[in-house]
């Protein structure tokens, strides 16, 4: 059995079993993890008792959980209106460019994600982009490169 397994395992017997444990058991995995596996959520359904599909329709509705692995770093790009105006596409495109990744996509050593969102609310930032949760207002390709290129050494 691996650590990860054993590790998967510590975190479910954390709570009884019983399904209305199964939003705890899933902030866990995410919490721990950064995303929900088939394998963890096969082995939450078997615990809590909730059929897959439920458990499914949770996880997808909430914006918090991911069932695909995310990056080490998180890349935000706002794409509201104002920057919009700004140049957020180009911002996007940037970033696409240089890692080789889409909107909602992960590098594949897990680097980077990319997400392209619908408004950050800090329109007087625009165009903005938001790194490992610090804003960086008046982005332009050229500073965003340099930043990510910072961001992968550290």
């Amino acid at each position: 059995m691996s650590a990860q397994a054993v590790q998967l395992d510590e975190l479910i017997d954390r709570y009884p079993a019983k399904p209305e444990y199964l939003i705890f058991l899933l902030q866990d995995i995410q919490a721990a993890y950064g995303y929900i596996s088939p394998e963890a959520m096969d082995r939450v359904c078997d615990h809590a008792g909730v059929p897959k599909s439920r458990a499914y329709s949770v996880a997808t509705f909430y914006q918090s959980f991911s069932l695909k692995p995310k990056g080490e770093h998180k890349i935000r790009v706002c794409m509201g209106t104002a920057c919009h105006l700004k140049g957020a596409q180009r911002l996007a495109d940037a970033v696409e460019r240089k890692l080789g990744i889409k909107p909602d996509e992960t590098s594949p050593d897990l680097k980077f994600s990319l997400e392209a969102v619908h408004c950050l609310g800090a329109c007087a930032m625009a165009p903005v982009v938001v790194v490992d949760d610090e804003y960086h207002a008046g982005a332009t390709p050229g500073k965003l490169d340099k930043l990510l290129d910072n961001v992968a050494r550290d």
